[in-house]
């Protein structure tokens, strides 16, 4: 059967009708599941009987199972969901000052083979739905009680390899009737698919847009990350600079620091040649060490140097804070560990 958390508001009310029901009932069953955050559909009171039983019949709605959680010692909370049919996959709460984080995840394995990622270690099974991207969400809302307010599309899988789902889950989580998460409050990461990003560009979504770029030249990103063979950095960051112009938004470059790789001023001189004049701000991510990775971590001193070259010279840089490194729960650790 269909998970009824798959379909957008508009979806939803054509479904109804679909049954012989009123459109405006799909109102009541988004509050129910985006704001009251049931789990059966007995649970919707204020629905007659005979639909609720109309629900059950042609319905699911996807609750998923938590089998593992960890937590590490700077409050980062890892969850393994059991997605219902034997697989599994990772999402991290990430807690700050200014809200809760949670990175999710928008496939079970991935496809794109980056050297640094411990998900390249997982074979790509297949898409997760719009319903389970934002499962993720509600579960970890129900577990903790606590409200989540920025979402980031990090997690295991790339994110516009499963462009439909991810762009409805998107939708989803912003609307006022859905989870009603501000669109500038989430974030969607791309190893770098061109065409998806022209895509994007076009949907009229005001998320932030995350580049994993990570090198500065074709040669040195060839063999970190494989998708650089066939959209190589001149035409993704012309892609970049569309973009921009399309939506006039910023655009997060994220770049994983690896020690005697890609992280020496020379880099760092490239990068700002690359990077001048655009609207975007850099990322920096101490690599994460990962199992059989064939990159370590880059020097403190290095990454600081790397960093203030950047903001010296017109590119506004941060360094990513490191959490849950201790449960790898980090960025580029998530792999759906086995119980």
């Amino acid at each position: 059967m269909k998970n009824i958390k798959d379909y957008n508001l508009e979806e939803l009310k054509n479904e109804l009708k679909e049954i012989g029901e009123k459109p405006f009932r799909a109102e009541q069953i988004f509050k129910w599941l985006y704001h009251e955050k049931v789990q059966s559909f007995d649970e919707m009171t204020n629905l007659s009987l005979e639909l609720r039983e109309k629900l059950k019949e042609n319905y699911t709605i996807c609750n998923f199972n938590i089998l593992k959680k960890q937590e590490s010692k700077d409050g980062t909370i890892k969850y393994l969901f059991d997605v219902l049919d034997d697989n599994a996959i990772e999402t991290v709460l990430m807690k700050y000052h200014h809200g809760n984080s949670i990175c999710v995840s928008s496939q079970i394995g991935c496809k794109m083979g980056c050297k640094f990622c411990a998900s390249t270690g997982i074979n790509f099974i297949r898409n997760l739905t719009s319903g389970e991207i934002v499962e993720q969400i509600i579960r970890v809302e129900q577990d903790t009680g606590e409200r989540i307010s920025n979402v980031v599309l990090m997690g295991i899988g790339e994110p516009l390899d499963n462009y439909d789902n991810v762009v409805n889950a998107i939708r989803l989580i912003n609307h006022p009737k859905g989870l009603n998460i501000g669109a500038r409050h989430i974030s969607i990461s791309t190893s770098g698919l061109v065409p998806k990003i022209y895509q994007l560009a076009e949907e009229n979504i005001q998320c932030t847009l995350s580049i994993s770029l990570h090198a500065t030249d074709n040669q040195k990103r060839n063999r970190m990350m494989p998708v650089n063979n066939t959209y190589p950095i001149e035409e993704l960051l012309q892609a970049c600079k569309d973009y921009i112009a399309k939506t006039n938004r910023r655009i997060s470059f994220e770049y994983a620091l690896a020690k005697d790789n890609n992280d020496n001023l020379e880099d760092a001189k490239q990068l700002v040649k690359l990077l001048k004049g655009m609207l975007c701000h850099v990322n920096l991510i101490p690599i994460n060490k990962i199992e059989n990775g064939k990159f370590d971590k880059s020097s403190n001193e290095n990454i600081m140097k790397f960093r203030d070259y950047l903001n010296d010279h017109g590119i506004v840089a941060t360094i990513r804070r490191e959490l849950g490194s201790d449960i790898d729960a980090a960025c580029g650790q998530l792999r759906r560990k086995n119980l």
